[in-house]
């Protein structure tokens, strides 16, 4: 029996944006009758960002008063003091944020956005491709979850298909996250989505038939369910013209490829159409060479970060209620400085969560004095809060999910304070 994660992963079926200059004839001419329903009812929504390759942590959030890290990376090490050129932006006395990164300081200071320090996964794996599956399955210990911890999370808020757009990932591919049985679609640019079938049918035979007398006549139910999802989808979007859509409040996204998706998950969200949980990657974070401190590599992407995070959270504040943002990254980088003036695969990291329920201004978590004897295998900051912790107390609170055991198999609930009790 056909799975629908296999079904995914075969290539049956996609839904993609390659260049494909706009919906295709045959899906415009038997979209071109559909009258847009009525809006749905606004629910909650959680938009998660994965930050891929892997953010230094101890970087994005330097403890900066510890003279062990600041040994550990001569080159790399910033400071708090105002006499630096680009000192670090003063959290607590403690902590300091990367000052790529001021626009979260009003964030923070207004009690809206946490941080969360010294998480990670239990699992010590240093490989980016293990790492990434066992945080996006849910299950760090188990290599084949057929489901991803977002997809049963669709499934366990008990509302699900009555929207195609519950739950949205703006990628070119559906992420291993909402990999399962419950609906989900990949979108990598609304003003240009459209639908391929894979196969050896010639594109004259497929623009010869409706798009739905081809999902009609199939004779897998799967299919025929995906297609259908699929169809609605691109009925719902003919109706918007979103290449005119102008952000509110005079957000400014950068033209990045994450401020492009969350400017699209802004889009969807003001369009009322059931968006609950969102999905978007910001990549490049695997930074072995050449890191840099106040300018480089790691300051343009922690400067992409919260200034896409930033502009979504002003062009949504209608919705703000109802809306959080988490990041989320495999792991963290070496407490050393690497030869290269990089850092290596680590450990612990550390994310941020932004929305009116978190419980904001403050750095969650334990980071220990960096001392060689308080090293993971000597060389990393250690994972002190497992990520589940995270996730299910962001999902329990904010999506209002209570069965924390379906949505993380074998794991007993362990919240950190990390959203405010309601």
């Amino acid at each position: 029996m056909i799975t629908r994660r296999g079904f995914l992963k075969s290539g049956a079926f996609a839904m993609f944006v390659a260049g494909l200059g706009g919906v295709p004839n045959f899906l415009a001419q038997a979209t071109s009758s559909y009258k847009l329903s009525r809006p749905y009812k606004r629910n909650k929504i959680l938009v998660c960002i994965f930050q891929r390759g892997a953010m230094d942590g101890l970087m994005a959030v330097t403890p900066f008063t510890d003279h062990y890290l600041q040994k550990a990376r001569p080159s790399l090490f910033m400071t708090a003091a105002k006499s630096a050129a680009n000192p670090l932006l003063d959290l607590d006395g403690r902590f300091g944020l990367h000052p790529a990164m001021r626009s979260f300081e009003p964030l923070f200071q207004e009690k809206r956005l946490a941080i969360v320090h010294g998480m990670g996964s239990p699992n010590p794996t240093r490989s980016h491709f293990d790492a990434q599956d066992y945080m996006e399955a849910g299950t760090p210990f188990h290599k084949g979850t057929p489901s991803g911890w977002l997809n049963r999370a669709v499934g366990l808020m008990g509302h699900e298909a009555a929207t195609p757009f519950q739950a949205v990932s703006l990628t070119s591919s559906l992420p291993r996250s909402f990999y399962g049985d419950h609906a989900a679609v990949a979108i990598s640019n609304l003003q240009d989505f459209g639908v391929q079938l894979r196969g050896n049918q010639k594109a004259s035979t497929l623009a010869s038939r409706s798009f739905e007398d081809l999902y009609d006549q199939t004779s897998s139910s799967l299919l025929s369910r995906t297609g259908k999802e699929s169809f609605e989808a691109v009925k719902m979007l003919k109706q918007v013209d979103t290449k005119k859509y102008t952000p509110a409040n005079n957000a400014v996204y950068p033209n990045s490829p994450l401020g492009n998706s969350l400017k699209q998950i802004a889009q969807l969200i003001k369009m009322d159409v059931g968006l609950e949980i969102a999905f978007a990657e910001s990549n490049g974070w695997d930074t072995h060479f050449n890191q840099g401190a106040a300018q480089g590599t790691f300051a343009r992407n922690v400067q992409d970060l919260s200034q896409s995070m930033t502009a979504f959270w002003t062009d949504v504040e209608a919705y703000q209620d109802e809306v959080d943002v988490m990041t989320m990254t495999e792991f963290g980088r070496t407490v050393h400085q690497n030869g290269s003036n990089g850092t290596d695969h680590g450990r612990g990291s550390c994310m941020f969560i932004l929305g009116n329920d978190v419980n904001g201004g403050l750095v969650h978590g334990n980071v220990p004095v960096l001392a060689p004897e308080n090293l993971e295998d000597g060389r990393d900051l250690p994972v002190t809060t497992d990520f589940r912790n995270i996730f299910s107390e962001v999902a329990g609170k904010h999506l209002h999910i209570k069965d924390t055991q379906v949505l993380f198999p074998d794991w007993k609930d362990a919240p950190i304070g990390v959203m405010r009790h309601s």
